[in-house]
Order: C-alpha cells, then structure tokens, then sequence
C-alpha cells in the first residue's frame, strides 16, 4: 500500500476598510460662519415659504489611504445666473440644463456673493465631471473626485454645466482643506428645491 499524505485548510479572507475621521474641531470652530448662512432657508421653511436650499459636504483621501470626513463645508449661495439660465431653459430647452455636474476647486477665500460667475482662483486642476443622482425627490445631487498634484490650500467650490466656463450654478467658501500631491477630494453638492410660498 503506498503512503499517502493528505493536506487540508481553508482559505478565509478580511477586507480592511480605512475608517474615516471627522475633520478636527479647531477647522470645525472656523468653518461654522460657512454653515450658518443657510439660516435663511431653515427661517423660510418654519414660515411656509418655499425656496432653493444648497449644501456642500466633502470627503479628504490622502494619498497614504488617510480619509477624514468634513461634512457639511457651506450652504448657499445659487447663483442669478444660474436663475437667469433656468428662466431661459423653462422658454426654450437646450442641452446645457441637464449638465450641471462639473465640479471645480480653487484657492481664492472671497467670500460668496449670487453674482459670482466662476471660482477666484483655479487651483490648475481640471474640472470633473460627477456622478449625477437624486437624494430625495426634490434634491438634485452632483457628487465628483478632484485629484491635486501639488501641494495647496483649497478654499472655494464650484459647479458647472460644462468642463470650462459656462454657466456657475453655486459657489462655496470654506475653510481650508490642506492638500499634496496625490489627495483627492469627494465633493457632495446637493440643491433642494422646495414648493411653498
């Protein structure tokens, strides 16, 4: 009878995912006047009236595997002209209305205004096009990955209906978000339209 040697065992694997942190209270403390200018909104909503709501949300992942959660960065400010463009759009249908999910970063800190047309100061990355979904039934929701190749302080978001200028729907100020080559950062912006009035 020849020896026979048998092996046995069993292959188990775990998936380790990278656990976010919260973005430190000392940011937290500084970023709270880009909270509170959507007062008007919850004011608005306790009255009855109707109205857009913006929020920006981000997400940091450092190129060492590092995610840190900054949640909401700001609320407001809509643009006129993206009110212009929608007036425009409810008379004559064109493809530029469905396209606003071009997400944009920059590094100039003036503070938001309705008439803004564009970020500050471009950070030299390209735009992004993000992943367009609905959050609720009333709220449009863009969310886009900004990849950065050096190192730099981003302090303003926009978004876009094209991969260039075109028509800025919103523009963000927050504090900053200190970047390096190879981070990336996960924009969330969504807009709630409300009926009432």
């Amino acid at each position: 009878m020849e020896n026979q040697m048998m092996f046995g065992g069993a292959v188990t694997r775990k998936v380790i995912r990278a656990q976010a942190k919260t973005a430190g209270w000392r940011w937290k403390l500084k970023n709270i006047p880009h909270r509170l200018r959507g007062w008007r909104f919850y004011a608005g909503q306790i009255l009855g009236f109707g109205g857009f709501y913006a929020e920006l949300r981000a997400v940091l992942r450092r190129a060492d595997g590092t995610v840190v959660d900054y949640g909401v960065l700001g609320t407001r400010v809509v643009t006129t002209a993206f009110c212009e463009l929608m007036v425009d759009q409810l008379q004559t249908e064109t493809s530029v209305w469905g396209d606003f999910k071009y997400h944009d970063s920059g590094v100039g800190n003036t503070a938001e205004a309705n008439g803004d047309t564009g970020i500050e100061t471009t950070d030299g990355e390209d735009r992004v096009a993000g992943t367009q979904t609905e959050g609720t039934s009333v709220q449009y929701q863009s969310v886009g990955t900004i990849a950065y190749t050096t190192t730099k302080a981003i302090v303003e978001h926009g978004l876009f209906n094209t991969s260039d200028s075109a028509t800025l729907m919103d523009r963000t100020v927050f504090s900053a978000i200190n970047v390096v080559d190879g981070d990336s950062i996960e924009f969330t912006y969504t807009l709630t339209c409300t009926a009432g009035g």
